[in-house]
Order: C-alpha cells, then sequence, then structure tokens
C-alpha cells in the first residue's frame, strides 16, 4: 500500500484559508488605497517605504528585491518607472561597482508622505481595529516565527541566474 499524501487537518487547513483571504483582502484594498492616492503599485509603494525608511534613503537593489520579495528583473522595471516618475535615483553603489543603488528623491519623500496616512487607515480598518492589543500582539508573535522560518532559506537573489540557453 502506498503511502498517503501529507495532508493538514481540519483546524490547519481552517487555518490557512483563513489567513490567505485575509491577506488576498487586505492587500487587494490596500492596492486601491496605492492607486487612488497615489498612482502607486504595491510593489512601488514598498520601495518607496523601505528607501524613505532607511537613514540614507538608498539601499542595493539586491537588498530591496530580497526585501519586497520580488524578482531582480521585475524590480528593476519597478524602479525604472519610479525613476521617470522623478521618485528615485539609481546609481552605481559605492562599495560595489557590479552593484546598483536605489535613493528615494524629495519629490519620492513628498508622494510617500501623501500616501502613507491613507495606507495606515486601511491597514488599521481592516486589519487592526477588529483585534484587541493583546490579540495584535499575539498576531505579531505567531507570525513572527513563521516569517523568520520562511526567511531562513537564502534570499532569491543568491540563487544561481538561470541562462536563457536552458544550461
Amino acid at each position: 500500500m502506498a503511502d498517503s499524501p501529507p495532508s493538514l487537518d481540519p483546524v490547519q487547513l481552517g487555518a490557512y484559508f483563513a489567513l490567505i483571504e485575509v491577506a488576498s483582502l487586505l492587500r487587494h484594498a490596500v492596492e486601491q488605497q496605492l492607486r487612488e492616492a497615489g498612482d502607486l503599485s504595491y510593489v512601488q509603494f514598498q520601495l518607496l517605504a523601505r528607501l524613505g525608511d532607511a537613514p540614507s534613503g538608498s539601499h542595493r537593489m539586491t537588498d530591496l528585491a530580497d526585501g519586497v520579495v520580488y524578482s531582480r528583473s521585475g524590480l528593476t522595471y519597478q524602479a525604472g518607472l519610479l525613476e521617470k516618475a522623478g521618485l528615485v535615483v539609481r546609481g552605481p553603489s559605492a562599495d560595489d561597482e557590479r552593484s546598483v543603488t536605489v535613493t528615494i528623491t524629495d519629490a519620492g519623500r513628498a508622494l510617500l508622505g501623501r500616501v502613507l496616512p491613507g495606507h495606515v487607515e486601511v491597514v488599521s480598518s481592516l486589519l487592526l481595529d477588529p483585534l484587541s492589543r493583546d490579540q495584535v500582539e499575539a498576531l505579531a508573535g505567531l507570525l513572527t516565527p513563521v516569517r523568520d522560518h520562511m526567511r531562513a532559506t537564502p534570499p532569491r537573489s543568491a540563487a544561481p541566474r538561470r541562462r536563457k540557453d536552458g544550461a
């Protein structure tokens, strides 16, 4: 008799489906708010927020790709759109000429300042307001080790690039 495939019990399945549904509903609302408030995609907002949060206002592209869990090529495209809009500038890294550094501009900081209050309102009203402070702390306590476990594998940028010829 063959081993049966792994399965989830009803509680595990319920937790998984609830997490996926909450994440999908929240992301949809956040994306809508970002489009309306700043004509930004979710990834573009993540880039600006990470840059705006950095003391120098800069990050290497590879680090940004790992942080926002996005492909290098997709991130390059999104950073290019932000650069065309005058929200970031790209240039060679000071400590590694092979790396590209992205820096938020004053216009990028201003846009971030305009969209952030609405972003916080959406996250608060949909995710945090229905929970008590203790529940929010418990949620963070539950999700943090899961995130850390998932992030324990080498970042995608560390994986070798596949060649187009399949070799």
